[in-house]
């Protein structure tokens, strides 16, 4: 039985008893949000996880880390330190994009490692073997996406990426609207490739209860993937995005009557004043779903400084209700990301991740924050430090000068927080 199945009977398994217990809520709350696919938790039936997850409504906002190799930078000892980074961060799933060497090997290496929920995009895999195999992309076969999508799930993959909602509809609607920058979804461009050339039917789309029939086997969580979202701000909320959302929202429908679980991709690079409707217009076309952001990136010039732009729209989608942030490293639109990278981008998502569950009402979300404003008032530096999001930095940073009073050496003696203090108490 798939965990949606088990969940409508009523069964407490181990994957409930375990999320239960690290979110503060209760098992019937999972049960209930499974069975609704208000919920989701990421786990192959393959697989042993340390510290699995569950991802959407009432929830802990989630924080995934993109890793993978490139065509120019191939090292796999260099993708296992970045998930080590990612890991030591505290990023909650891990995603794998490789496109260069082995990506078989490299996808095991990394998964025998890994003690959080792993996705894959298996469209990549597909894609870039057609080439060795073929010559090119376009000559793909649809029997090679799908041996594609099971070796992965094989392999113990729990979610995985796939751009079922892009057809050949949309594809028309992409050219009727005209773009700045078209495509920016690699998995989309090969799709969409390979449908012009062939004058065909996504196979995903066109044979998604294959797919489904894939997922159940091996109780994967599907990631409908937003193949036409926008890589601008000049193109955020148009009607290509919008078409392949309204087929996404059917394909959830199915997704749930095949007791597979699913959440929903989304942009993207999205303007702060529509980060708000684009998430209540997910849940409410796709019902529900677990929404899964990408940044969003708020504008489109803070190239170096993209995880910042992401976080800062991170927050407000987390606030607005979507449950699942892909970080944004500062390599993102410059280069393959380095293990610093991959730790400032997850360190980022989490701070907007946590903001955004404060204002969800999130269970321990503020009162974090209030500890932490108990231990500034009482100048309590071990116990800052061990409340911070990134305890190492923040310790080496209060180290960095010494003071010569019971505040940080920002103000010395002439500490705010002290001089309040003795004031009220009238000693000064």
């Amino acid at each position: 039985m798939t965990k949606i199945e088990e969940a409508r009977k009523g069964i407490v398994g181990e994957s409930i008893k375990v999320v239960a217990e690290r979110e503060n809520v209760s098992p019937e709350f999972l049960l209930e949000g499974l069975c609704e696919g208000r919920i989701v938790i990421p786990w192959n039936r393959l697989r042993e996880i340390k510290k699995p997850c569950g991802i959407g409504e009432g929830l802990r906002t989630k924080v995934n880390a993109n890793i993978g190799t490139s065509p120019d930078v191939c090292d796999v000892e260099l993708e296992v330190k970045k998930l080590k980074a990612a890991l030591d961060a505290g990023a909650d799933t891990v995603m794998d994009l490789s496109t260069g060497g082995d990506i078989g090997e490299i996808r095991r290496r990394l998964i025998s490692i890994c003690d959080v929920p792993f996705g894959t995009v298996p469209i990549y895999q597909a894609g870039i073997e057609a080439i060795e195999r073929y010559g090119a992309i376009v000559k793909m076969r649809e029997e090679d996406i799908f041996e594609a999508i099971r070796e992965h799930a094989r392999d113990g993959v729990d979610f995985m990426t796939i751009h079922a909602g892009l057809t050949m509809k949309g594809v028309e609607r992409l050219k009727k609207q005209g773009r700045l920058t078209d495509v920016v979804s690699r998995g989309g461009t090969f799709l969409i490739g390979w449908m012009l050339h062939n004058e065909r039917e996504n196979p995903l789309y066109e044979k998604f209860d294959l797919v489904l029939e894939i997922a159940r086997e091996y109780d994967i969580t599907l990631s409908l993937g937003d193949g036409l979202r926008p890589g601008s701000i000049m193109d955020s909320s148009d009607r290509a995005q919008i078409e392949e959302l309204l087929t996404i929202g059917e394909l959830v429908d199915r997704a749930r009557e095949a007791c597979v679980q699913v959440i929903v991709e989304g942009p993207g690079h999205v303007p702060l004043d529509e980060i708000q409707a684009s998430v209540l217009l997910e849940k409410k076309v796709c019902k529900g779903a677990p929404f899964y952001v990408l940044g969003p990136l708020v504008t489109d010039i803070a190239s170096g400084y993209d995880h910042i732009a992401g976080a800062i729209g991170g927050a407000i989608a987390s606030a607005s209700g979507a449950d699942f942030l892909c970080y944004v490293t500062p390599s993102e639109h410059l280069s393959i990301p380095s293990p610093e990278d991959v730790e400032e981008g997850v360190i980022g998502a989490k701070i907007a991740a946590h903001a955004g569950d404060m204002v969800k009402g999130i269970k321990g979300a503020m009162e974090w924050d209030e500890e932490m404003s108990k231990a500034r008032k009482n100048l309590d530096w071990e116990r800052q430090i061990k409340l911070s999001i990134n305890p190492d930095k923040a310790r080496r940073i209060h180290d960095r000068y010494p003071s010569r009073g019971v505040g940080c050496s920002m103000c010395g003696k002439y500490c705010a927080v002290e001089l309040i203090n003795q004031f009220l108490r009238g000693e000064g």
